[in-house]
């Protein structure tokens, strides 16, 4: 479990903790008014001494008067709301508390939850802009591992930091009391006083409030109404443009000139405000795709890498993380594939969540759109056919991607008509390259390479076979 110490931008800034009671609740013999000072506590150890808020959500009419007594006497705030409820509305005051408290800052949930229900939007919502996050809780899941946090506790042992116990209750009793809350979330209704909350739960005004207006029981995505395909930001407007694309997903259509593909996909880019160079790489078993879509791809400084089916992904994994650290943002990546959920989504939104000024511009492209929102926030998706096409159905591109096109060709052109490499071919089962596709070809049939496959191919059974 990484703790990592304060970064100087958080060590100061103010920190929210909203905590559902019931997933992980108060041991029972523990002092109510130790909670606060050891959740600070636990702060503290890592470097973080800001102003914390701490909110406790669940059905108080369940919770013992002691224990919300002495919540609320070190200035945690108390919040009723029906166990149905409790995530859709901790996920609702976040973000609201996100509209009004600008980063830095750090946000903490305390719930067995955060995985199952909200982890999802909440990784995207840190990727556009990210606030410091922790967890804890009673059990952990990671049930979409997307999310990225720089501190997780399982609950008891938070509960176990050591405090100065006796001096911080009382400096919360003579000078916090006064400002911890109590809410009524069924019924917009909030108090300072304990016997107040108490009057209200028990009023008739409460129990119609909670039959007739009853909360929401499921969040309610921010980031599923965000739109796609944006104009293009100044600062990614010129930059590089790397496009790793899995011609195995997304094939080229029967009858489409391969010369088209590289113009259409650039002229999708200027379409957005894009004009940065860019390079594209073609993933596959190139020993399946015709001589002459290969030899039109690379005439138009499309880069072509063989790999056979079972490292076709690995492949561009790995390709995009060395890209990574030889280009710095501001940059674009666009990958072109129908399995960006199962290998590509998770991984990157955690990189993009890392460090805000690291983050890199995302497209993507797909033969069919994905059955469920992705991880992975990005700024344009396209639908693999309609890229190909939509270029061309732009009057204001199709000068631009003509005069593309002729230049492409022209340049490409050999005395004998046969169109030139411009780019590389490579093997990665072998680790070969070259710049022709006769050497390229005359490869993939030797038997040194047909040996390399078979003892790749029986690695990856073996290795699926003990797992």
């Amino acid at each position: 479990m990484r703790n990592d110490a304060a970064e100087p931008k958080y060590a100061t800034a103010e920190i929210a903790v909203w905590w559902d009671i019931v997933d992980c609740p108060i041991p029972e013999g523990y002092e109510a008014h130790r909670v606060r000072p050891s959740i600070e506590g636990a702060f503290k150890k890592l470097g973080y001494s800001g102003p914390v808020s701490i909110t406790a959500y669940g059905d108080q009419t369940q919770t013992p008067d002691n224990l919300l007594r002495g919540l609320s006497s070190t200035g945690v705030h108390v919040a009723h709301a029906i166990t149905e409820s409790t995530c859709a509305l901790m996920y609702s005051d976040m973000v609201e508390w996100r509209r009004h408290i600008p980063p830095p800052a750090t946000m903490m949930f305390i719930s067995n939850q955060v995985d199952h229900v909200f982890s999802l939007d909440l990784a995207r919502l840190q990727q556009e802009t990210q606030y410091n996050l922790f967890l804890a809780y009673s059990v952990s899941s990671k049930a979409i591992p997307a999310l990225e946090t720089s501190a997780e506790w399982r609950w008891n042992n938070l509960l176990k930091s050591k405090t100065k116990k006796t001096r911080v209750v009382k400096i919360y009793e003579e000078e916090e009391s006064d400002r911890a809350m109590f809410y009524c979330k069924s019924c917009d209704f909030d108090c300072q006083s304990l016997r107040e909350l108490r009057k209200h739960l028990s009023s008739r005004y409460h129990a119609m409030g909670e039959l007739l207006c009853p909360t929401a029981t499921e969040i309610s995505p921010v980031t599923m109404k965000w739109g796609r395909n944006f104009p293009a930001k100044p600062e990614y407007a010129t930059a590089k443009i790397l496009v790793l694309w899995d011609i195995v997903d997304c094939p080229i259509p029967e009858g489409y000139e391969v010369h088209r593909v590289r113009p259409s996909i650039e002229g999708a880019f200027k379409k957005l405000g894009y004009s940065g160079p860019v390079s594209i790489t073609a993933y596959g078993d190139q020993s399946q795709t015709p001589d002459h879509l290969l030899r039109g791809l690379s005439s138009t400084g499309v880069a072509v890498s063989h790999a056979i089916t079972e490292v076709r992904y690995r492949r561009m994994f790995y390709d995009l993380i060395g890209w990574q650290d030889l280009n710095p943002p501001p940059a674009t990546i666009m990958l072109i594939s129908d399995h960006i959920e199962d290998y590509f989504s998770t991984f990157v939104a955690g990189l993009q969540q890392c460090c805000i000024k690291y983050k890199y511009n995302m497209f993507l492209a797909y033969s069919f759109r994905p059955n469920k929102m992705l991880a992975l926030v990005t700024s344009a998706e396209w639908l693999w056919e309609s890229l190909l096409e939509g270029v061309y159905l732009s009057s204001s591109l199709c000068s631009t991607v003509s005069e593309t096109r002729r230049h492409v060709l022209q340049r490409c052109s050999s005395q004998t008509g046969e169109p030139e490499s411009t780019r590389m071919f490579d093997c990665e089962t072998c680790l070969f390259d070259c710049k022709s596709l006769d050497d390229f070809m005359k490869h993939l049939s030797t038997n040194e390479h047909a040996w390399e496959v078979s003892i790749l191919s029986q690695y990856i059974i073996s290795f699926f076979l003990t797992i």
